[in-house]
Order: C-alpha cells, then sequence, then structure tokens
C-alpha cells in the first residue's frame, strides 16, 4: 500500500486510466468494466480494476491540479509497477477551430506552474511531452470512430490556476495552445521521471472564445467517446506487449 492508494500489490493493472473527477473513475468502472473490484477509497479518491474486453484495466481519480495527479502518478508508477497511464479529462478550448465536445491529445503540455522548473533547480524549463507510442496508437483509434475535424492533436495549458483572468489565453492561441485542462504537464514529468509512458486526452467542455459549456453531470457521465478511445488504447497497447 501507498500513501493515498489503500491496494495491495497486484490489484492495480499495467495501463491505468486516470480520470480528474472520481465520480468518472466510479462511472467507467461500472459502464465498462468486468469483474470489478474497488481498491482504492481514501480521500474519497476511487480506484478500480476491471476487464475491458479480456484485458486487465485499472481506472484511478487524480483530483484537480499538478500536484494532485503527480502524486497519484507517482504512487501508481513507483509502487504499483504502472506503466502507462492514460488521462482522460475535460478542457475548455482556446482556439476557435476547437469545438465543445471535440477531442485533443496534448503532445506536449506547456504550464505556468513552477513545479517542473524546480525539479531541475530552476536550471531549464522542461518540455513535458507525451509518449509518442501511446499517442499514435490512441490518435489512429480515436480516427475510426470521430470525424477527423473533431480530432486534435497538439500543445495543451496545465494551467496552476482554474480562475486566472492575468493570463493572457489569446497569445498562447495564437504559439498553437488549443485548450487549458490541469494536469498533464505534471503527469508527463512524473512518468519521465520513472521512464513510463503517459498520454493526455480532454473532452472540450467549454470554450472560452464561445463561453459554450456543459454541465457537470455531462463531463461525469457523457463524454463516452473519450472513455472508448481510452479503453480501446489500452487493449491495443497490451496486445503490443
Amino acid at each position: 500500500m501507498s500513501v493515498h492508494i489503500n491496494a495491495e500489490k497486484g490489484a492495480i493493472a499495467p495501463i491505468v486510466l486516470f480520470p480528474g473527477d472520481p465520480l468518472r473513475a466510479k462511472f467507467i468502472a461500472e459502464t465498462f468494466l468486468e469483474d470489478v473490484t474497488q481498491y482504492n477509497t481514501v480521500r474519497n479518491m476511487f480506484g478500480y480494476t476491471g476487464t475491458y474486453q479480456g484485458v486487465a484495466i485499472s481506472v484511478q481519480g487524480s483530483g484537480m491540479g499538478i500536484p494532485s495527479a503527480m502524486i497519484y502518478a507517482e504512487e501508481l508508477y513507483q509502487s504499483y509497477d504502472v506503466d502507462t497511464i492514460i488521462r482522460i479529462g475535460s478542457a475548455g478550448a482556446m482556439k476557435e477551430s476547437v469545438k465543445v465536445r471535440d477531442i485533443v491529445f496534448g503532445q506536449g503540455a506547456t504550464t505556468d506552474s513552477a513545479i517542473l522548473t524546480n525539479i531541475f533547480d530552476q536550471q531549464v524549463h522542461y518540455s513535458a511531452i507525451a509518449d509518442f507510442t501511446v499517442l499514435d496508437t490512441a490518435y489512429h483509434i480515436a480516427q475510426t470512430m470521430l470525424p477527423k475535424e473533431n480530432i486534435h492533436v497538439g500543445n495543451v495549458l496545465s494551467s496552476d490556476r482554474f480562475y486566472n483572468e492575468e493570463m493572457d489565453k489569446m497569445k498562447l492561441a495564437r504559439y498553437g495552445v488549443l485548450a487549458v485542462e490541469m494536469e498533464a504537464a505534471g503527469l508527463y514529468a512524473v512518468a519521465a521521471k520513472h521512464q513510463r509512458r503517459a498520454l493526455a486526452m480532454c473532452t472540450i467542455s467549454d470554450h472560452i472564445i464561445t463561453g459554450e459549456e456543459t454541465t457537470a453531470q455531462e463531463r461525469e457521465q457523457t463524454f463516452t467517446q473519450m472513455m472508448e478511445i481510452a479503453l480501446q488504447t489500452a487493449v491495443k497497447l497490451s496486445e503490443a506487449k
């Protein structure tokens, strides 16, 4: 057992889906997985292991923000020998070409958080990037499920604050940043530290330019295409081993 995950060794699968919302983890486990076991209730940050198309997959809530996501990623990689973490979250669109309910794959993650800079004692601004094999697999699966115009790959902003009026998001958008979320950069840094794999995929839940948004219940329960892409990705990665 680790500090924040109350699971025995072997209770967590090598591939973990990583939603921020623990209720989304519960929804995925109950909706998609078979033979489900709940391995974590610490701080109500639910974790489950089951099978999907015969492949063992775990789903672990990460909480909101880089610090929380890094805690759970660290323990999954370090204490439970997890190989791959796939974040499935929500994000706010920052470019007009990205629409609500589109899916964005974070090829890289820009951040205003000092955490990554501090890892390297302020010597560099570390570039947090996804694992290419996981990204490539997920992207091609998404192409079989969604129109091309609803799939986006590129840079995302992992913001340190949810309410951040001071940040010039329009300038970031001009530099190619597609959407804003709050966890990817931290996840990618922890994966690199342990030489493991990670990918962040997000469904667009709201739009900074147009003001369009989805409800909390929709974010929890209706982003099923993203969930299915992540699950199919886990199966494909497992088959490739």
